[in-house]
């Protein structure tokens, strides 16, 4: 570990994103909670999760909008919803920050990370997301998801952002795995 508290791994390939926020461990009763919103189109769960998310990301360092991690439009019409964006729409309004749905595009169709290995994971998201061309830009943004695992979803959504002119990427999930 680097004086500054890094990982070798952190300064051999440093990460896109600045900060993570998870709010709760992926535990009961969130194992329960988060299917029941992700595939089973329980919107009040989401609206809950993201109240719960609120208080303690009040004190995180404000960014400039709130993105939320983009699904491609083929995985929306079977779901039928984004379940990013149902988090993130009552969390940037109950945090008073601007929402920017339209900012992160996911490209690429992916098989379901939940059926990966961490370096399937990374190969499996690598070039999935874009920014839309000649977008006005925040300077910071957070990245809002509902799981975080091994992180590969979050870090190519960053790199693209980051490629794309946004200064700093931070991440708030509601839970993280352990």
């Amino acid at each position: 570990m680097a004086a500054n508290g890094e990982c070798g791994e952190c300064l051999r390939r440093p990460p896109a994103l600045t900060q993570t926020r998870a709010v709760f461990v992926y535990g009961f009763p969130l194992d329960r909670l988060v299917p029941r919103f992700k595939f089973h189109r329980d919107l009040a769960a989401g609206r809950l999760m993201a109240e719960l998310m609120a208080g303690p990301l009040a004190s995180a360092p404000r960014p400039d909008a709130i993105v939320p991690v983009a699904l491609h439009p083929h995985r929306i019409r079977q779901r039928g919803y984004d379940q990013a964006l149902e988090l993130a729409r009552p969390l940037a309004a109950a945090l008073a920050l601007p929402l920017r749905p339209d900012l992160l595009h996911r490209v690429r169709a992916t098989a379901p990370q939940s059926e990966l290995d961490a370096g399937q994971r990374q190969r499996n998201v690598a070039r999935a997301f874009r920014v839309v061309p000649q977008a006005a830009l925040p300077g910071h943004v957070a990245l809002v998801d509902d799981v975080m695992t091994t992180g590969a979803t979050l870090q190519a959504a960053a790199r693209a952002l980051l490629g794309a002119g946004v200064r700093r990427v931070d991440a708030w999930v509601c839970a993280r795995v352990p």
